[in-house]
């Protein structure tokens, strides 16, 4: 690269602007809406040319990999790009029930759900719905504390991506439970006082789509027991329908990149406005929450709420979910291929060296995709639903920020009173163009030495940490094919007993991160990341789902991808590094991973310009 940039970046601690060929010292900065970056550590670097097009940052022969989100300006002729000032836009207003002063954790004062007549469609449950808000003026509860759901059956079945298509309100957020497994092992039937129910009081939603904030819960810090109090605070047991949606981070203790700030090292709502889809029918609701003693009092709330109300649609959009209509213009790899085999091959002496405890860890890819028009999250997570009845899908997009979108296969728990279910899926084949080819691809994969290895650590490492949490665990099949549209894994169901509902926490803190997304043992692992991974995954391979009063269920941020508010896509997948791993079998595994989010942006294969970004081995 022969030109000259002008750009501008700041240091975490300082608001310096940096002009072109200046030296920078050996450390970590932030360049403007790009990725925190790790530098050379032999030498200062030379900034000496920035693409916001392509999304990277080159100088002196060590690479600083930038993942631009936002699109770039248009630039004058023979200009390849040029950098501004990023400026952090306003949150919408709402309250952050993880804020200080949260006190003892002890329960909001009101927990309720109340239930209208039905209403024959939409329209009719919206009008209701503003009416009940507007008479709550007149009638406030004299506690400084409560959350109260009020909700609307329809009498028929609406599908929620379309909803929230129609709606324009952010934060947002979408989670679909995947179809039940024919091999799950049976529950225990309890509902935690040693009753046996016959059946539950609530329909499950089969999809559920929010808008707005009653509440959201979101921290700087890794999620913690406190964290948890403070969003079961507003839960119950009897509103099972009210719950917090959102993820955490894979790494909270890694440095966070631009494109994940408005995350922090969690997030989670519970919307304001709530579309959910029932197998033959639908419920709209509204949730209002209020906390003198986080200064948002019950006419805040009120408030907010009728000002969300009106800008709630009654009437949905249609979505295309065959295609997406684009032409990939520009494809960039984080790390290339070149690193990528050095980083394996490094995993692979640290694993064979019999005096280290690492058995194996999870690498990761991150794939900027830079499209010819712009995508909207719901359009790929609608094409995404469609061959994803195996998997969760989920969307989550806090205010002014990307979405995160994912068609996760894999469970990592779900909790029904004191039942746990959770799964373990290691393993990736393609699958077979015919039956015979498929069946042949299957046994090739049960039959592997490899990927049985790779599968029994995260098999036997879940089991061993529910036995410590749980009173009972049983797993059937103990190794079993998980067929997938376009891939296949080995996977093994798992079944256990809490204790007490308040283990949920451990739960959630002991499967988080599995040997399947990180490695074993789990420190050493999630070093080697720091030490090897030089782009921030962010919420990617982190639990994705939702917290209830009765019943609570995350699965595991993969097969996802993040998308600005511009051009840009980045696409994340992983592979598992055991001895006898192939480098270059597994970056085949991982364009395999990736292939769901590539064949619907791939919408016309002809003059992509495909790029590898550089980057610094160690």
């Amino acid at each position: 690269m022969s030109s000259v940039i002008y750009s501008c970046a700041t240091y975490p601690h300082e608001n310096r602007l940096l002009s072109p060929s200046v030296s920078l010292p050996t450390k970590r900065l932030r360049p403007w809406g790009t990725s925190v970056s790790t530098l050379s550590r032999s030498s200062p670097l030379v900034l000496q040319y920035v693409d916001t097009l392509g999304g990277h940052i080159i100088g002196n022969g060590a690479a600083v990999v930038a993942l631009l989100l936002r699109p770039p300006p248009p630039l004058p002729p023979g200009v390849h790009g040029e950098v501004g000032r990023w400026v952090r836009p306003s949150c919408a207003l709402s309250m952050n029930g993880c804020a200080s002063g949260t006190g003892t954790g002890d329960a909001v004062s009101i927990r309720e759900t109340r239930a209208l007549p039905a209403a024959s469609a939409p329209q009719e449950a919206v009008g209701q719905l503003r009416a009940a808000v507007a008479a709550l003026h007149t009638d406030p509860p004299a506690s400084s504390s409560g959350i109260i759901r009020i909700e609307v059956p329809i009498r028929q079945r609406g599908d929620a991506i379309e909803w929230l298509h129609a709606q324009s309100s952010l934060p947002r957020c979408f989670f679909s439970a995947r179809a039940p497994l024919p091999d799950r092992p049976p529950p225990f039937n309890g509902n935690g006082n040693g009753l046996i129910k016959a059946e539950q009081s609530w329909q499950q939603p089969v999809s559920v789509a929010g808008v707005g904030s009653a509440v959201f819960f979101r921290g700087t810090d890794p999620f913690s027991l406190r964290d948890w109090r403070a969003i079961k605070r507003f839960l119950s047991r009897d509103c099972p329908l009210i719950r917090a949606y959102g993820a955490i981070r894979f790494d909270a203790t890694s440095d966070t990149s631009v494109e994940w700030e408005d995350y922090g090292s969690f997030y989670f709502i519970v919307p304001q406005v709530e579309f959910s889809e029932l197998e033959e029918s639908s419920v709209l609701a509204t949730t209002i929450a209020w906390d003198d003693s986080l200064s948002w009092t019950w006419q805040n709330a009120v408030n907010e709420l009728q000002s969300t109300l009106q800008k709630i649609s009654p009437c949905s959009v249609k979505v295309n979910k065959s295609s997406l209509q684009t032409t990939i213009i520009n494809l960039n790899h984080v790390p290339t291929k070149a690193s990528w085999d050095v980083a394996v091959t490094k995993a692979l002496q640290m694993i064979k060296r019999r005096q280290r405890e690492l058995v194996k860890v999870v690498l990761a890819r991150c794939s900027r995709y830079i499209t010819d028009t712009c995508i909207d999250p719901l359009e790929l997570l609608a094409c995404l639903k469609v061959e994803g009845q195996n998997a969760y899908q989920f969307c989550i997009q806090p205010p002014d920020a990307p979405a995160f979108v994912g068609n996760s296969p894999e469970q990592l728990f779900h909790r029904k009173y004191l039942d746990i279910s959770s799964e373990a899926l290691a393993g990736t084949r393609a699958r077979g163009k015919t039956r015979a080819d498929d069946f042949q691809i299957g046994q090739d994969l049960l039959l592997s030495i490899k990927e049985d290895t790779e599968f029994t650590i995260v098999r036997d490492s879940i089991k061993k940490k529910l036995e410590m949490i749980c009173d009972e665990v049983v797993v059937h099949p103990s190794k079993a094919l998980r067929k997938l549209p376009r891939v296949q894994h080995l996977s093994a169901q798992l079944a256990a007993r809490l204790r007490s509902e308040d283990d949920e926490f451990d739960i959630l803190n002991a499967l988080h991160p599995s040997p399947a997304v990180c490695g074993l043992p789990t420190e050493e692992a999630r070093q080697f990341i720091r030490d090897y991974e030089i782009f921030d995954r962010g919420m990617y391979a982190g639990p994705v789902g939702w917290f209830g009063g009765a019943e609570s269920e995350f699965a595991v941020g993969i097969r996802s991808a993040l998308l600005g508010k511009g051009h840009s896509t980045l696409v994340y997948a992983g592979a598992g590094i055991v001895e006898g791993t192939n480098p270059s079998f597994e970056w085949d595994e991982l364009d395999l991973k990736a292939s769901q989010f590539a064949k619907l942006l791939q919408y016309q294969e002809q003059h992509i310009c495909y790029q590898e970004v550089g980057n610094m081995g160690h």
